[in-house]
């Protein structure tokens, strides 16, 4: 069970009985004695009430508490599943095929950071610091996660070293971990003709070698692992599929690689 998509939908029922008595959120927070932060929480989906606590919410919007949580067991899963890995992973041709197949948008999250800040992200670190970067990332992670429950998303590669953007992202997205052996990640950023993040320099393979190693401990957080070096693209798109597939309501059991 994804708790976030349980705890969403249960904060939209209790605002759409708010709406419908035609209480403020004031109101209807005074007359069930909770704090009017902790109403609002609820109804965004962020709080986890107690049962007493629920109880009186529901009596403050003139419903039974079972109307809020007889919620149906496919509601509570998600069909969101985000992308991870080095720059040079596959994820935007992967990323596309798989929005493809599974018919939902396909979003690219460092496009969002882009179009937040009316900046390219090089120009977000240069004029701003990584600081401002980490606050545009996580605001533009909550603004997809609005967006609805299926969608395919490419995160960038170092998501995984902000831990509240990346707890995030697996508490709300079926995670994805795309893999490829240093060399292989070396050959598909220069074929793209941009070296980011390893830079143009003579240590630069090196310099890759140590960022995969520091990372993959995070990456190792993630749902599924698959495995893309010498593996084209539709056949990692069919893992993730059938994975998908077979198991929506709670983390993979271990280790996936691609045929």
């Amino acid at each position: 069970m994804d708790v976030h998509a349980f705890l969403a939908e249960l904060g939209q029922r209790l605002r759409k009985a708010r709406e419908r008595t035609g209480k403020t959120v004031t109101q209807a927070a005074r007359d069930a004695g909770v704090s009017r932060r902790h109403w609002t929480e609820t109804e965004a989906g962020r709080a986890n009430p107690s049962i007493l606590v629920l109880a009186r919410q529901a009596m403050a919007v003139r419903v039974r508490p079972a109307t809020l949580l007889d919620i149906p067991w496919h509601l509570a899963t998600t069909e969101r599943i985000a992308l991870v890995g080095l720059r040079g992973a596959g994820k935007s041709t992967v990323g596309r095929l798989l929005a493809q197949a599974l018919e939902v948008p396909f979003v690219e999250l460092d496009r969002r950071i882009e179009e937040r800040a009316g900046l390219t992200l090089a120009q977000v670190f240069d004029i701003h610091g990584p600081d401002a970067f980490r606050r545009l990332q996580r605001e533009a992670l909550e603004a997809v996660l609005a967006e609805g429950d299926r969608l395919v998303l490419e995160t960038g590669g170092s998501i995984v070293t902000s831990a509240d953007t990346y707890r995030r992202l697996r508490e709300t997205c079926r995670t994805v971990w795309l893999h490829a052996e240093p060399e292989e990640h070396f050959r598909r950023v220069i074929a793209q003709g941009d070296r980011r993040p390893i830079g143009d320099n003579p240590q630069a393979m090196e310099e890759l070698r140590t960022i995969l190693a520091r990372r993959e401990s995070l990456y190792g957080h993630c749902d599924l692992k698959v495995e893309t070096t010498g593996v084209t693209p539709e056949a990692i798109v069919e893992r993730i599929r059938a994975e998908a597939e077979h198991d929506l309501e709670g983390p993979a059991g271990g280790e996936e690689t691609a045929p």
